[in-house]
């Protein structure tokens, strides 16, 4: 048996178990690509109110207050606001151990603090997310779904290197490698839809799957957060029992007009970080202008008592490294490096079925020609009695 008849039948073998679970995880992964997108789309009579620009704005603490009168026993622990006077805040709550679950996501009015109505499509994409991620299988991040896509992701690597070896070409022409060739009948078309999108898509498949493991296992994530900026991951602290901390609002205020008059003047969007089991400052995270780059947010931080600012880090000033680890996520969906490359890795995603259904043809196509061969190459007599 040859080294190309060994990852032969492990490159299918993979496709019979792993291709399954990675032709789910791409249409999900596919559909989590655009969320924000979306929901806001969705939310669109919500996300955006008839404002003047003249109206005077509730402050976040104001907003804060606001909601928590509308909706007592809830505590709010982010809040987003825009400098578009008529773009809706948006309220997060704290997670509500009476429901086990988050509270759902709200639109203020602006002026007046009103509820606007919840956040359409958000239970839908966390459904989603948890397919994505874990198979929807019971235990979540710490079950049994978690080692599945892991392995299946492990095994997209294997897919990789695999098919590029069995497809390597004697004539290294360009058109051997990327130009399919769908006119020809049977197995050949399939196959040449199969291995030339596969070529192709290479790059984009190895991003994804590189990327994908920062999230199955902690090892991986430790070694790759060391290569990419030097130092280990801090250990996460633990999540602390009861309810979060209470911020004082006149610090919240005060963190505000701080932002307001200094690095945050005119900022596109603002992220408000309250303090909680995770967090103990006021964090606020910003776009200085629109971009299409969720990854370039400054940061600062202030003091929950007094106000004052603590911290200042600007994206620009980090190493690239850092950047890339900081932003994980924007990487692993390809807007990192801007709208075009999010788009293709878009298409690399759900095209993954792609994959499972043509290997799988193929697999069947292969396994026909091997019986009829085998019929043909018995002996009369053996035919004969066998019927």
């Amino acid at each position: 048996m040859t080294i190309r008849t060994v990852l032969f039948r492990l490159h299918w073998l993979l496709g019979l178990t792993a291709g399954l679970v990675l032709a789910l995880v791409g249409v999900t992964g596919a559909m989590l690509s655009y969320e924000e997108a979306l929901t806001e789309w969705v939310n669109g009579d919500r996300a955006f109110v008839a404002a003047s620009s003249d109206a005077p704005r509730l402050s976040p603490a104001a907003l804060k207050a606001r909601i928590e009168e509308q909706r007592p026993g809830l505590t709010v622990s982010s809040l987003i606001l825009w400098a578009d006077p008529e773009r809706s805040p948006r309220i997060r709550f704290a997670g509500d151990a009476k429901l086990s679950a988050r509270p759902p996501t709200l639109y203020l009015d602006p002026v007046d603090g009103r509820e606007l109505g919840e956040m359409r499509l958000e239970g839908a994409f966390a459904t989603i997310r948890k397919l994505h991620r874990w198979l929807l299988l019971p235990g979540d991040g710490k079950g049994w779904g978690r080692s599945i896509t892991g392995i299946c992701t492990i095994a997209l690597l294997l897919f990789l290197g695999t098919g590029l070896y069995l497809r390597w070409p004697r004539i290294h022409s360009w058109k051997i490698w990327l130009k399919p060739f769908l006119k020809r009948p049977g197995r050949p078309r399939w196959w040449s839809l199969h291995s030339i999108a596969g070529t192709w898509l290479i790059p984009f498949y190895a991003a994804i799957a590189l990327t994908g493991l920062w999230w199955s296992y902690d090892s991986y994530r430790n070694a790759a957060t060391w290569l990419l900026t030097g130092e280990t991951r801090a250990a996460r602290a633990p999540r602390s029992p009861g309810a979060p901390p209470q911020v004082h609002t006149s610090a919240l205020d005060m963190a505000w007009a701080t932002f307001s008059a200094s690095e945050g003047a005119g900022a596109h969007m603002a992220l408000i970080a309250l303090p909680g089991p995770e967090l103990a400052t006021i964090r606020i995270r910003f776009l200085a202008a629109p971009s299409d780059l969720p990854k370039a947010r400054d940061e600062a931080t202030f003091d929950p008592v007094t106000g004052a600012r603590l911290s200042q880090t600007r994206f620009s000033d980090k190493p690239l490294g850092q950047q890339m680890a900081e932003n994980m996520l924007e990487v692993h969906r390809g807007r990192f490096f801007g709208g075009i490359v999010a788009f293709l890795f878009f298409t690399a995603a759900l095209a993954m079925p792609l994959f499972a259904v043509t290997g799988l043809v193929l697999y069947v196509l292969r396994r026909g020609a091997r019986r009829r061969r085998s019929m043909a190459a018995a002996p009369v007599g053996a035919t004969t009695s066998r019927a």
